[in-house]
């Protein structure tokens, strides 16, 4: 990735007061878990009550994994990961590499690395599970505008919420990020460390504000980049984000079709995503990994997913031109979407306590699917908010954590990245949780892509050296 300039001087760095270079005083049993990727790492369990209210339900085992400070002498503290989701595996993220970039090097040298799966997610224990054919249906109608398709999407929502509340147990009704980040504070502790440093991608921003709004005297430093603003009402978030990901989409569309490095080069981009997607809705695209026809969502989706990372905007353009041509095959999109992915059942369940469906019935749905479609009319067939929205309309289980503010006051400065073009979190979102974090820095990106992190250079050094220093971006940074 090129490396991109910072619009104004960084601050100052004055490094704080390090912890004592010695480990701290755990309570946890690690044990090696090496990878080749990570040979040093070390891993570990924590219990948690999966209801703080009835501990009578028994107690969930959150599953952790630790990349010992390379420089031990220097060492800061613990610097706990959240790679996004719901539903991301903090551990796998940390077991094979997801901060092996060299720019993020300081990190290695100064501090405990610590990725950990929340509640019900990948290793840790009970794992929300759903039964896929069940949770997932190709034939449904996710945009219903009568009432017969209004009731056979509730009606197929709680079918799917009863399979995996049958499968899974009573964590699913305490699966919500309020649990989640009182979790952290349980991890804080079993790490024996006074203040953790936190670095939290897409929903792991939401879950990072939501664990500083409630312990702001045991944050050292965290970062929030791809930002969710868990406090705007739902039908303004729809519509913002569908707003964002057509915007990706038509800048995608216009790279590929100025740029020699897209297949579809010289083509006219949107409309050849129109036209598989027109033709994927008459069942006519095939997708090798499915062994089917793709759904017009399924392609939609896979689209979506491409958009994140903007080096993978190639490989996108040939999967796009793989699914229109000749003898389509749309595998490079659908096996890049989350319908059939490991991680859908817990972002489904999390998501209906985060995200619950706003709609009252077929004509407000329709209404809303209207607005939809106006402020995204490539791209509106899939738009993670509708996904959330839609898949929680009739879900069983009643939401903990609906949208509502976390203000965060008494924490050290925290830093917000944003970006322009992001495809899943708007920058207005960004704006949101930053005016809601008192002393939070705002540091915006005009690159594309979904997190700085991911794509940005320019994001990934500031965030290190705030990260080390404590001390953030100045006021109106801007990476280009």
């Amino acid at each position: 990735m090129g490396v991109r300039r910072v619009v104004a001087v960084v601050a100052a760095v004055v490094v704080m007061a390090a912890v004592p270079a010695v480990a701290s005083a755990s309570s946890l049993a690690w044990h090696s878990c090496a990878t080749q990727q990570e040979p040093a790492e070390e891993c570990a369990t924590v219990g948690v009550p999966i209801d703080r209210t009835r501990p009578e339900l028994g107690s969930a085992q959150l599953a952790l994994a630790r990349l010992p400070a390379l420089d031990p002498g220097r060492r800061i503290g613990s610097l706990l990961v959240n790679p996004g989701g719901p539903g991301g595996s903090g551990v796998g993220f940390v077991q094979y590499g997801g901060l092996a970039s060299p720019d993020l090097a300081r990190l290695r040298q100064r501090f405990d690395v610590v990725g950990f799966d929340p509640r019900g997610d990948w290793f840790s224990t009970p794992r929300i599970t759903c039964d896929p054919g069940t949770l997932f249906d190709p034939a449904l109608n996710r945009f219903p505008a009568t009432r017969p398709g209004f009731d056979a999407l509730v009606a197929h929502n709680r079918r799917a919420g009863e399979d995996c509340l049958a499968r899974t147990g009573p964590l699913l009704a305490n699966a919500d990020t309020q649990s989640a980040a009182e979790d952290i504070e349980t991890i804080r502790a079993a790490l024996g460390e006074p203040k953790i440093s936190w670095l939290g991608l897409s929903y792991g921003t939401e879950l990072g504000a939501v664990y500083a709004s409630k312990h702001p005297d045991r944050v050292r430093t965290m970062v929030l980049d791809g930002a969710v603003d868990h406090a705007r009402p739902l039908r303004q978030a729809i519509l913002e984000e569908a707003a964002a990901t057509e915007d990706a989409l038509v800048r995608f569309a216009d790279w590929c079709q100025g740029s020699a490095a897209c297949v579809l080069h010289g083509r006219d981009v949107l409309r050849f995503y129109d036209d598989v997607v027109t033709r994927a809705s008459h069942g006519t695209v095939w997708a090798s990994d499915l062994g089917r026809p793709a759904t017009a969502d399924e392609i939609s989706a896979g689209v979506y997913n491409q958009l994140y990372i903007r080096d993978e905007w190639p490989t996108l353009g040939r999967a796009l031109a793989a699914a229109g041509g000749e003898f389509p095959d749309a595998r490079g999109l659908t096996e890049r979407n989350q319908f059939l992915s490991p991680i859908y059942a817990a972002y489904r369940a999390i998501g209906c306590h985060d995200f619950p469906s706003p709609f009252t019935g077929p004509a407000d749905m329709a209404a809303m699917a209207g607005l939809l479609r106006a402020v995204a009319p490539h791209s509106w067939r899939y738009s993670e908010f509708w996904d959330f929205t839609s898949g929680c309309t009739g879900w069983p289980v009643p939401a903990k954590n609906p949208p509502q503010p976390h203000p965060v006051k008494g924490a050290p400065p925290i830093l917000v990245v944003g970006g322009a073009h992001d495809p899943a979190t708007p920058l207005a979102w960004a704006r949101g949780l930053a005016a809601s974090i008192e002393g939070a820095a705002l540091l915006t990106r005009t690159d594309d892509g979904h997190t700085g992190l991911f794509n940005s250079a320019c994001a990934r050094a500031a965030e290190v050296a705030y990260l080390v220093s404590g001390v953030p971006p100045g006021r109106g940074t801007v990476c280009r």
